[in-house]
């Protein structure tokens, strides 16, 4: 009799059990994966609709949508869903700049008793034919040009380079374009000198750095003029990082090389009045077995004064660089940096950290 009272008692619980995990929300889906197939760039977004029921006891409520990145936007079904009602998951994607396959995740969120459902939209963006305006983004006077910046990237200290710039005469007559404000370790010049209407053609620059005599990352401006008119708004910015290369140094030559030492990278001045300058010295040592060169200090604003008191350390030899933080026009948190370029293989370029909150 106990025997048969207890499989009674097991069996009603067991069917309880069952009967509160059918009384939770269940989100079915009719199907999770959507595939777009072939969508064109330039024809704007696409959207699909995701159907589901809740074949649970209990109202559903999807508490979130989220999807991967933001090219996919989802809308959902906010209200509570009853039990046998119907949702709706809308998830659009915007094929702008994402040429190619794409596979992009949407999680749902909800009361559900399974409560994470993972959707998904596959397709792929077919490029659209790029216009003269995406291939000569930058209009200049009578010419529209590829970028307005001329980046050099790395050039080593005696080096030269040459890079080129893509442009197209736009109007409607010959247009010969000159420059204004070169500097000196620049040679610049358009092939062909005169453009035709219609016609398309490069800048093409030369850099010499050995001319710049500068070091680390540096900036130059000169600007396009048309028949001697100057307009600044034609400004064509051009830019290096002028840096040694050490990947010819042998080992012994890398044994007997500088090392370049600080203790510390990172100050904080903590309150600073607002009409008051404070300065601290960073230490810097030479713990390697030639002559450590300091090439350049630079802050990374003008309000930030530096000065090294030594450019050449001897092996042992310790020097100081002083920072100047000037407050004056500053509130709040301020975060500086010094960069210091050296002729240490390992570490040529080191940046210090300089903080303080500034107060009344």
């Amino acid at each position: 009799m106990r025997t048969l009272f207890s499989g009674i008692i097991v069996a009603l619980l067991s069917l309880g059990s069952i009967c509160a995990q059918q009384a939770k929300p269940v989100i079915s889906f009719s199907n999770t994966v959507h595939d777009f197939g072939a969508i064109a760039e330039d024809k704007g977004t696409v959207s699909y609709t995701f159907e589901f029921t809740n074949n649970g006891g209990q109202p559903l409520v999807v508490h979130n949508v989220q999807a991967s990145c933001g090219c996919t936007t989802p809308e959902w079904s906010r209200n509570p869903i009853p039990p046998g009602g119907k949702g709706t998951v809308k998830v659009t994607f915007d094929p702008r700049n994402r040429p190619g396959n794409f596979n992009k995740p949407v999680t749902v969120s909800s009361n559900a008793q399974t409560p994470s459902t993972l959707l998904r939209i596959t397709g792929n963006v077919t490029s659209k034919t790029p216009t003269m305006e995406d291939i000569y983004p930058y209009v200049m006077g009578p010419i529209r040009v590829a970028d307005s910046h001329l980046a050099f990237t790395k050039i080593e200290p005696g080096a030269t380079k040459t890079e080129q710039l893509k442009l197209i005469n736009t109007s409607e007559k010959p247009v010969m374009p000159e420059f204004l404000n070169v500097p000196s370790h620049l040679k610049v010049k358009v092939v062909p000198q005169t453009l035709n209407p219609g016609e398309a053609g490069v800048l093409v620059a030369e850099y010499d750095a050995s001319k710049k005599d500068d070091w680390g990352f540096v900036v130059d401006q000169m600007f396009l003029i048309f028949d001697k008119v100057k307009d600044y708004k034609n400004r064509i910015t051009v830019s290096a990082s002028i840096e040694e290369n050490f990947d010819a140094m042998s080992a012994a030559q890398k044994a007997n090389a500088p090392v370049l030492n600080i203790a510390d990278k990172n100050f904080d001045f903590g309150e600073i009045k607002s009409n008051k300058k404070v300065e601290h010295s960073f230490i810097v040592k030479n713990d390697g077995k030639s002559n450590l060169i300091i090439r350049k200090v630079k802050a990374s604003c003008g309000c930030t004064a530096i000065n090294p008191k030594k450019n050449v350390l001897v092996p042992g030899e310790s020097t100081e660089i002083v920072t100047v933080f000037d407050p004056a026009g500053k509130s709040g948190r301020q975060n500086k940096s010094v960069t210091i370029i050296t002729n240490d293989p390992v570490n040529s370029n080191v940046l210090l950290r300089i903080s303080g909150n500034i107060v009344d």
